[in-house]
C-alpha cells in the first residue's frame, strides 16, 4: 500500500480582548520536546467534515464547546513524520494534512484541559506568538491565518 497524510483539522479560535481592540488566540502545550505549543488540532474520523473535527478536538483538548464558527481556510499544512516518529507506526501514514477552520468565543470562555494530552493553555495574542511557537513555517502560517480570520472579522 502506498503512502499517505493522515486527515487532520485545527481551529483558530480568538478571544476579543476586554478593550474590544482586537483578539488573542488559543495555544494548547502538547507534552514533548519539540513543537510543543499549537493551535488546537486533531485526526478527521470516519465522514467527519474539517469543521466537525475541528470543534470536536477543541472540545476533547480544550473543553470549549461554544463558539462561532467564520469559515473554513483555504490554507493548507501538510508535512512529512520523522523518521524516528514513523518507526512506531504501523500503518502507512507519512505525514498529516491539516485543514483550518476559524472561530470566535466569548472574551470570558473558560479553558480546561485533561492534564495528559494537553497539559497547558495559553491565551496569545499576535504580536506574542514566537515567544510560544518557534517553528517559523508554523508561525508563518498561523500569522496567514490570523489574516484570513480578520477579513471574515471585518
Amino acid at each position: 500500500m502506498d503512502d499517505c497524510y493522515r486527515r487532520a483539522a485545527s481551529i483558530l479560535l480568538l478571544r476579543p480582548l476586554k478593550d474590544n481592540k482586537g483578539y488573542d488566540l488559543l495555544l494548547l502545550h502538547k507534552p514533548r520536546k519539540r513543537d510543543a505549543w499549537q493551535l488546537p488540532q486533531g485526526g478527521v474520523e470516519n465522514d467527519e467534515t474539517t469543521e466537525q473535527c475541528a470543534v470536536r478536538e477543541l472540545r476533547e483538548e480544550a473543553g470549549v464547546s461554544d463558539v462561532k464558527i467564520l469559515g473554513v481556510s483555504k490554507l493548507i499544512y501538510e508535512y512529512h513524520f520523522p523518521d524516528s516518529y514513523r518507526r512506531f507506526r504501523p500503518d502507512h501514514i507519512c505525514g498529516q494534512r491539516i485543514e483550518f477552520v476559524y472561530g470566535v468565543c466569548d472574551a470570558d470562555t473558560v479553558v480546561t484541559v485533561d492534564g495528559i494530552e494537553v497539559d497547558r493553555f495559553q491565551w496569545v495574542h499576535p504580536s506574542g506568538m514566537t515567544k510560544w511557537m518557534k517553528r517559523k513555517e508554523y508561525v508563518d502560517l498561523v500569522k496567514a491565518l490570523l489574516k484570513e480570520a480578520m477579513g471574515l472579522l471585518s
